[in-house]
């Protein structure tokens, strides 16, 4: 584990699923990260601006925020709509960099991405296909149900048909969004958990376009899920915005 330098994730899921925002505050960084090929090249950034501005990535593509070069994130397009051979590109770089020989191209773990805007097709036949036919062997996939805090415009919506005072009813808005959320998660774990390779865990994230947003979960989820300590070590020492998350692992070993 000495020789490897970067914690490299693969984010999969759906277009417009927020992927983008979530490693910026994982990363502590506003800023757009930089491209490298995958022979370590850096590319033009505006070259490719028109396709990852509509959502589309080249997979084998590196994204690193400068602030933080310890992580190395790989963005799949939102194959939801894509064509097979988009899916067999996606499946052949999950098997083959899984058990990569190049100990610095394995991916450590994949964070797939399912927005609660779309909360009512949570789980479409694409998100089935991939955890029925991708054996992703000893790396963990967590589920991170993006947007969640969208569920709260639901709550409003509902309150309002019924001629409720929101103001009046915050309390039992924040209730409502709570049960709907747990309503969700039960559904989409239930459904997932049959498959063939189900995840190994479930994270809801909300309010990520927010500056001081907590990653605290996703990061302890991702760490618990790894089956090798010096992966934990890496991720741990990577991760710059939760000390407390430093401090608990330095006690436990």
């Amino acid at each position: 584990m000495k020789n490897i330098k970067q914690f490299r994730v693969l984010v999969m899921g759906r277009a417009n699923a927020g992927k983008t925002t979530i490693l910026q505050r994982v990363c502590n960084s506003t800023n757009q990260p930089e491209i490298f090929d995958g022979e370590g090249k850096k590319i033009d950034t505006a070259v490719v601006q028109g396709t990852v501005a509509r959502g589309y990535h080249n997979i084998e593509h590196e994204l690193v925020f400068q602030n933080n070069p310890g992580f190395v994130f790989h963005d799949s397009c939102g194959f939801e709509a894509g064509t097979a051979q988009q899916f067999n590109q996606m499946k052949e770089f999950v098997l083959e960099h899984a058990a990569s020989a190049t100990i610095n191209r394995r991916i450590h773990a994949i964070w797939f991405c399912i927005p609660m805007t779309d909360c009512h097709r949570a789980v479409t036949a694409a998100e089935q296909r991939f955890f029925n036919e991708c054996d992703t062997g000893h790396v963990p996939v967590i589920v991170l149900l993006t947007k969640a805090d969208a569920l709260n415009l639901d709550v409003i919506q509902e309150f309002e048909d019924e001629g409720l005072e929101i103001e009046e009813a915050q309390e039992n808005i924040t209730r409502k969004e709570r049960e709907l959320l747990e309503k969700w998660c039960a559904h989409i774990k239930d459904t997932l958990d049959n498959c063939k390779f189900p995840p190994r865990g479930y994270v809801s994230l909300k309010n990520m376009d927010e500056k001081t947003a907590d990653c605290a979960t996703l990061l302890q989820c991702t760490t618990s899920t790894l089956n090798e300590e010096g992966l934990q070590r890496l991720l741990i020492s990577t991760q710059q915005s939760n000390i407390a998350m430093c401090v608990e692992y330095a006690v436990k070993v």
